[in-house]
């Protein structure tokens, strides 16, 4: 089972709103490179309000994706256009429905 995730919450900066959903949704080539990442969410809850879901077979998957290329292009972007450094947390999955 996949029970180690991350949860993550990105606030935008209003002019940059449309920026930040361009960055989301370009690094779900990034998440489909990574081999340790199981599964991989970006949605949008509000007009500057972002988030990403993603889950980990182990604690390596997990460790290795917050040092990976979309946790740093996140990173590189947080000062220009984000409204505040993104929320990361890791979360430890209970129960589980997939396709």
């Amino acid at each position: 089972m996949n029970n180690l995730g991350l949860l993550a919450r990105i606030e935008a900066k209003p002019e940059y709103a449309d920026k930040v959903e361009a960055l989301l949704r370009d690094a779900l080539r990034l998440a489909e490179q990574e081999d340790h990442t199981v599964t991989w969410f970006a949605f949008r809850q509000g007009a500057t309000t972002f988030g990403v879901f993603d889950t980990f077979a182990d604690e390596d998957g997990r460790k290795g994706h917050l040092q990976g290329r979309i946790a740093a292009a996140l990173m590189d972007a947080a000062e220009t256009v984000l409204s505040e450094a993104p929320d990361i947390r890791p979360v430890d999955l209970l129960a589980v429905k997939l396709p």
